[in-house]
């Protein structure tokens, strides 16, 4: 079953349009950018003191899902105001793996790895390899940037 067709561009997750339409996506990308930018909600134990404390965020969608396992997208968030160090890049790569997993719980893939570097100064780069069940790999990069991710809660 197909999707409607997302990007990643520098104002978040926009649909592509075919003509006066909605373009297809037959393949993962926009089900991995909802599963990686959409916010999932945090404990109260997870939030940083910087950030208001009654904010857990949380897709609307699992207000209903007792099952806080298949909860939708990931915490990339809470790193909004995390300094640049390596335990920050291994968070992120934990938060992106945590919420790829339903791919290989479905049966999706067989494996998804998760790697994260620093391209520039407020600018994470991910890069996501999922392992197919056919042998074949499918790979996809992201710019996550801090600034962006700021604008966004100040709204």
């Amino acid at each position: 079953m197909a999707d409607a067709a997302m990007i990643l561009s520098e104002f978040g997750g926009d649909l592509v349009l075919s003509g006066l339409d909605l373009a297809r996506d037959d393949g993962l990308e926009t089900s991995v950018i909802i599963s990686l930018f959409t916010d999932r909600r945090a404990s109260a134990e997870q939030i940083p003191p910087e950030l208001p404390q009654d904010d857990l965020r949380g897709y609307w969608g699992d207000l209903a899902n007792a099952d806080a396992a298949s909860a939708t997208g990931s915490l990339l968030w809470l790193l909004a105001r995390e300094k640049q160090l390596p335990a920050t890049l291994a968070r992120a790569e934990q938060y992106c793996r945590e919420a790829l997993q339903w791919l290989v719980d479905d049966l999706i893939a067989t494996r998804v790895v998760a790697a994260a570097e620093y391209a520039a100064r407020g600018i994470m780069v991910l890069t996501i390899d999922i392992y197919r069940p056919n042998g074949g790999t499918v790979r996809y990069q992201y710019n996550y940037e801090w600034s962006a991710q700021a604008a966004k809660r100040a709204a």
